[in-house]
């Protein structure tokens, strides 16, 4: 214990190590960890810290994105046609506190998602699945006490059920998610959280749990207990009463560092093992190939990025004239499909890839992660054609686009050297094409960007999504259901698509499902209600002597983006 007191007090106070001990992983990022509460957990920085302290009752298997393996749960079956779930829950497990681990604490856990659901937390998407409405209480008065504890519940046998109200093919991937771990009722209970009961539920809906009394005492099963926790770093040691492979690290701790060129040269010297590293022009030119460094390239990127077209413009102020008469779009500019295709066509995908992506990128087919389940590389793409830009400009609107010209005011993110480039090349193109044609970008701070365009005031925007779960319906429903979080961005509706997206939302049937993507994504290639934005390929750099982190390891939708794998699986040499 001494030796802990030690590392807790030299460490967190941003103390310089020879080199970080042997049994000992340190981590330098940008920012803190926003919270240590499951129900709270919708960011990568929290859940890399939450995967660790709690467990979830299946994980992914290796580094796998559609194989499932059970980690609380020892097995699963499902029936009732796809909407009964039953889990065998894993016996002689402890949490941190001393408490066992039972179906009690599954099940309070769940149910405390359902109860609170704050807009903060990604619990919508459990809600969706066991209540059928990614609602809380709140706005939905159709979720009552009765309804959540039906939807999750213990049987005589002591095995976990869910009761779905239609299938979902994406569920076990929800239940995946670290947000999903699963907490300590008593220990809860006694810190003053809901108390897992019917006469307070309606207190806790929509409660916010980020600053929660178990977020700053967590007590979960995982191979790491919290032992401290302030807004420059976190230290976890490893859990002697845990009920799996004891790991070789014993000691975790994540400092919170903001320059990059310090945590740089913290990585550099070897008192950092791991460290948030920047862009791919920081880690080639200032880590790779010096003395210790590793840098495991190649890795799986699972965002997908994506210039929106807004085909029904909410603020006039955008707009200039408000017609095609050279100084202005009309609101529903976009909604022409040859307007669209003539974007398309004229973006220079490859000069992307090579200005932002430093060559190492791709070219999708589909707004879904060429790694993921239902990604189909048959699909029709665009290239960068002037010519087939200039004949569809020439069409539409019936030719007036073309003889009277147009000005688009767009904005990008400020700072985004991707977004930005991205825009010049699109402004560069086009008004190559007519001296008529103008378009006019400016950069934009975030916040604003993503409140006006989920208003339907920006008329184009770039903007991406990374996975919740391992699912293609959390890609695909997003960016092209017309009841998709992304709509509003885009205002493009297809009932075709929509009704292959619901279709495929219920179907169980794995190639159905894939089957139904491959239509939604051709018929997006004909309609080109976005651009599709290259994708990078993701790399990471690591310490020489760290074990356990490879290319073939690495999974990413493990938050510890790091390694791609929890803590416990690493070791040092």
């Amino acid at each position: 214990m001494k030796k802990i007191a030690l590392l807790s007090t030299l460490l967190l106070a941003g103390a310089a190590f020879a080199a970080a001990p042997k049994d000992t992983l340190v981590v330098q990022e940008s920012a803190d960890i926003p919270t240590l509460d499951p129900g709270a957990t919708y960011d990568t920085a929290s859940g890399s810290v939450v995967e660790n302290i709690y467990e979830t009752l299946l994980t992914y298997k290796g580094s796998s994105l559609r194989d499932l393996e059970p980690l609380l749960a020892t097995k699963w079956t499902i029936s009732n046609g796809g909407k009964t779930y039953t889990f065998d829950l894993r016996k002689n497990v402890k949490f941190h506190s001393g408490n066992p681990f039972t179906c009690a604490d599954a099940e309070y856990t769940f149910q405390r998602n359902l109860v609170t659901n704050a807009a903060e937390s990604g619990n919508w998407f459990l809600s969706d699945s066991l209540l059928g409405t990614p609602s809380n209480a709140n706005d939905d008065k159709s979720i009552t006490w009765a309804k959540i504890n039906n939807a999750v519940q213990c049987n005589s046998q002591g095995q976990l059920v869910f009761n779905l109200p239609k299938p979902d093919p994406a569920f076990l991937a929800k239940l995946a998610f670290a947000g999903q771990s699963i907490v300590d009722k008593n220990w809860a209970t006694k810190l003053g959280e809901w108390s897992g009961t019917e006469a307070d539920w309606k207190n806790w809906v929509g409660k916010d749990l980020q600053g929660s009394k178990l977020n700053a005492q967590p007590s979960g099963t995982g191979a790491y207990r919290l032992v401290r926790k302030d807004a420059n770093a976190v230290l976890a040691q490893a859990f002697d009463g845990y009920w799996g492979q004891k790991p070789a690290i014993k000691n975790v701790i994540i400092q919170k560092v903001p320059e990059l060129a310090a945590r740089q040269q913290a990585f550099l010297r070897g008192d950092a093992d791991l460290i948030e590293a920047g862009t791919r022009a920081n880690i080639e030119e200032q880590l790779k190939g010096k003395p210790g460094v590793v840098v495991v390239d190649g890795l799986p990127n699972t965002t997908a990025t994506a210039v929106f077209m807004n085909e029904n413009i909410k603020d006039p102020a955008r707009l200039g004239s408000g017609k095609l008469d050279g100084q202005g779009i009309p609101a529903n500019f976009f909604s022409d499909v040859n307007v669209r295709r003539g974007f398309a066509y004229a973006f220079n995908y490859a000069q992307y890839i090579s200005d932002v992506l430093k060559g190492k990128g791709k070219q999708r087919t589909m707004l879904l992660p060429d790694s993921f389940p239902g990604y189909d590389p048959k699909v029709k793409t665009y290239k960068y054609d002037p010519a087939q830009a200039k004949a569809y400009f020439q069409r539409a609107w019936g030719g007036q686009l073309w003889k009277n010209g147009f000005t688009l005011n767009v904005a990008y993110r400020a700072g985004s050297v991707g977004a930005q480039t991205a825009m010049e090349i699109l402004k560069k193109n086009i008004e190559a094409l007519n001296p008529k044609f103008r378009v006019n970008i400016q950069a934009k701070e975030w916040s604003a960007m993503l409140n006006d365009s989920k208003a339907g005031k920006e008329p184009m925007i770039i903007i991406g999504w990374a996975p919740d779960y391992a699912d293609p319906d959390n890609f695909m429903y997003t960016f092209y259901s017309s009841n998709g979080y992304y709509y509003p961005r885009s205002n493009w509706k297809d009932a075709t698509v929509d009704k292959w997206l619901d279709q495929a939302r219920v179907t169980t049937n794995t190639a159905e499902r894939n089957r139904l993507y491959s239509l939604v994504g051709q018929r997006a290639y004909e309609q080109s209600p976005f651009v599709l934005v290259p994708a990078g390929i993701g790399l990471n750099v690591e310490r020489s002597n760290l074990v356990g982190a490879t290319a073939q390891t690495f999974n990413p939708m493990i938050s510890f983006s790091y390694t791609g794998t929890f803590w416990k699986d690493l070791s040092k040499k």
